[in-house]
């Protein structure tokens, strides 16, 4: 190895395990705040809870190593640049490429070892990470009732609304669901206005004491008649005294392992396996749904049960041919039918879709064992030219950059995976698409600190999309090609402006000049009518084809503000309904209905002026394309500045030709 690759590579490693450590001790402070309400109050041991510690941090890797590396390469290469260390270098014929070859290599190795670690290190953690959470939840139940939500002690589920007390013994608004052995399903419910927790040191009961409220139960029959009619025992208690034994919790192995197959806790071998299986077992629930529906309408067996006779040609109802009897018949045993049908669709819906989630969520976690390694591969290319371009080392500006740059990349791909477990996207495509949008970034970077050009050159990029949309400097022409400016207009006075309408070529002015000497003129609050007292010859035409561009470039400013409401409020949408706000996701898309509604009517109005600017234009000029308008529906983003532009440019050419 050269002497600069080793230099490099030092300088890269120093920086990159004091960033590491930093970050994995954030990171492991955050994981135990995050848990605290598991690992409270439960009398656990030093051991346990490093061992706890020990199963989290491995499961932080995927969020730690990324984000290490983007930040330590902005601030290595920065330092470099800030320092001239690589001006040293390219004034010895080194380019960033050769710099950072060395680099390179540590970066590819790293990536493999990050998949192995994925593959191998990751899943054992979350297995035991788990298992131990699962064991710690078991211990001292009564600390495990949380506010808002139901808690299960024994054969209880129990949820309360608020806790009080040095102990949070004191409960209000108590909800329980009693569960028995012999009968699956939540059919005793007591409900309380407050509640008291007590306990004894010595003993292993738990005493719960509910205070004014009712007792339900559904009783079970075997009698059919007796189920429909829906029998069930309620009373109301003041006091109502409940014990839960302990026993069996307070004899917990927090070395159980009793849980094995979730998706994150198996390896690559594990998870094609499984998927393999639950793409079969969708595929069997598919043929078995088809052939359940298949039989239930009886049709191979319609022949046994019909003997048709062809003596005559029938062409009326064939319900008309039964008896009024036998017609309510028919239709109850099709409504029956129907209705059983869909019954079996809606469960069957239900299932799959809890299978279809399963499978999504096993190949999301395939994939993120891949795509790790190569996410530290691309934010490499993607933070060291970075800050050899933003030539700047440190803390300050790097940590910034890096942490908006890692925000944008996980908040993708969280949106992502989130929206690919119901199945709005494909899990394959989510998993790799935070890295993808990456991949050209790096890309664009590496190729533009390579060629020592800036970090943006937004005229390269501008240029083409202004000459696409017609957009010019204000008060310019394009005039063989070249562009003319008229901003010295603004400087004339009125009466030399007037001039200038009236004898343009006598004044040395190509013709293009009056549109912009009226509309400067028009500005000043010099109105079409005092300009024809003063001599200038303005036709009608120009009066009715300028007042209904007018109306025209209206009505689309408006369409324009309300298609960019309703997308982003589309938008907004999916976003809050994969992300558990459904309600607030249900406003977004009536308001984006109501909004695209009003662009809609907006933009019909935007064709109608547009029909009539052209009729009142005084000269013969093709109107906008009615296939193009079409085409624009969608697009009005783009198709707006386009229309505005065409509608300016054919005023231009009116002006011209009118206005002496």
């Amino acid at each position: 190895m050269k002497i600069l690759d080793r230099y490099i590579l030092q300088t890269y490693l120093k920086t990159f395990l004091s960033v590491f450590i930093i970050l994995m001790l954030i990171f492991v402070l955050q994981a135990v705040w995050l848990y605290i309400s598991e690992l409270a109050g439960k009398d656990l041991d030093i051991d346990t809870i490093l061992k706890f510690l020990l199963y989290i941090t491995p499961t932080l890797i995927p969020l730690i190593l990324p984000l290490t590396i983007l930040l330590v390469s902005i601030m290595v290469f920065g330092a470099f640049a800030e320092n001239y260390e690589f001006a040293a270098m390219k004034s010895t014929g080194i380019s960033l490429q050769r710099a950072m070859r060395g680099l390179s290599v540590f970066i590819v190795i790293l990536s493999a070892t990050t998949f192995l670690f994925a593959n191998n290190v990751i899943p054992w953690a979350e297995y035991n990470a788990y298992n131990l959470r699962k064991n710690i939840a078991k211990l001292k139940p009564q600390m495990a009732i949380a506010e808002g939500q139901f808690n299960e002690i024994g054969s209880f589920n129990i949820k309360v609304d608020k806790k009080s007390g040095d102990r949070g013994q004191y409960l209000s608004k108590v909800i329980m669901h009693q569960q028995k052995n012999n009968r699956p399903g939540n059919y005793t419910v007591i409900v309380a206005d407050s509640g008291e927790l007590k306990s004894n040191p010595n003993s292993n009961m738990l005493q719960l004491v509910l205070f004014d409220g009712n007792y339900y139960e559904e009783i079970q029959s075997k009698n059919p008649k007796q189920i429909q009619k829906k029998p069930h025992a309620q009373s109301y208690f003041d006091i109502y005294t409940m014990n839960v034994d302990l026993e069996a919790f307070n004899d917990v192995d927090l070395d159980e392992k009793s849980y094995t197959n979730r998706y994150n806790m198996l390896d690559v071998g594990g998870l094609n396996y499984t998927i393999d299986s639950l793409y079969q077992k969708k595929s069997d629930d598919h043929k078995g749904l088809a052939k359940n529906l298949y039989g239930r309408i009886s049709i191979s067996n319609i022949d046994l049960n019909i003997k048709p006779e062809t003596d005559s040609i029938y062409k009326g109802n064939i319900i008309d041919l039964f008896e009024n009897k036998v017609k309510l018949q028919i239709v109850n045993l099709a409504l029956n039918s129907l209705n059983s049908t869909d019954q079996v669709l809606n469960t069957e819906e239900q299932l799959m879709s809890v299978s279809d989630k399963s499978l999504n969520k096993h190949l999301i976690a395939l994939h993120e064992k891949y795509v790790l390694g190569f996410a530290c591969f691309i934010l490499f290319f993607v933070g060291a030219p970075l800050g050899a371009l933003i030539r700047k080392g440190g803390i300050g500006l790097p940590l910034v950059i890096a942490i908006l740059l890692f925000l944008t990349y996980h908040f993708i791909g969280i949106f992502a995976k989130n929206s690919a477990e119901d199945g709005t996207l494909n899990p394959i495509l989510a998993t790799w698409l935070s890295t993808l949008i990456m991949l050209p970034l790096g890309i664009y970077l590496t190729s533009r600190a390579t060629n020592d050009k800036g970090l943006f050159d937004f005229d390269s990029y501008l240029n083409p999309l202004k000459k696409f949309l017609n957009l010019r400097p204000k008060n310019s022409v394009m005039i063989d090609g070249e562009l003319v400016q008229y901003s010295f207009l603004n400087e004339y006075n009125n009466e030399k402006l007037i001039n200038i309408l009236k004898n343009h070529e006598a004044l040395d002015f190509d013709k293009s000049v009056k549109p912009f000497a009226l509309n400067q003129l028009l500005s000043r609050n010099q109105s079409i009518e005092d300009l024809q007292r003063q001599g200038v010859i303005i036709n009608d035409a120009y009066s009715q084809s300028k007042k209904e561009a007018d109306n025209t470039i209206s009505n689309s400013k408006i369409a324009y503000i309300f298609y960019n409401l309703g997308v982003v409020l589309l938008i907004l949408h999916f976003v809050l309904k994969n992300n558990g706000l459904p309600q607030i996701a249900s406003s977004a898309i009536q308001l984006s209905i109501i909004s695209l509604f009003v662009y809609a009517i907006y933009y019909a109005f935007t064709w109608l002026t547009s029909n009539k600017f052209y009729q009142h234009l005084g000269f013969k000029i093709k109107p906008l394309d009615k296939f193009l308008m079409i085409l624009g529906l969608p697009f009005y983003g783009i198709s707006h500045f386009l229309l505005k532009n065409k509608i300016k440019e054919d005023l231009d050419k009116s002006c011209i030709l009118n206005v002496k």
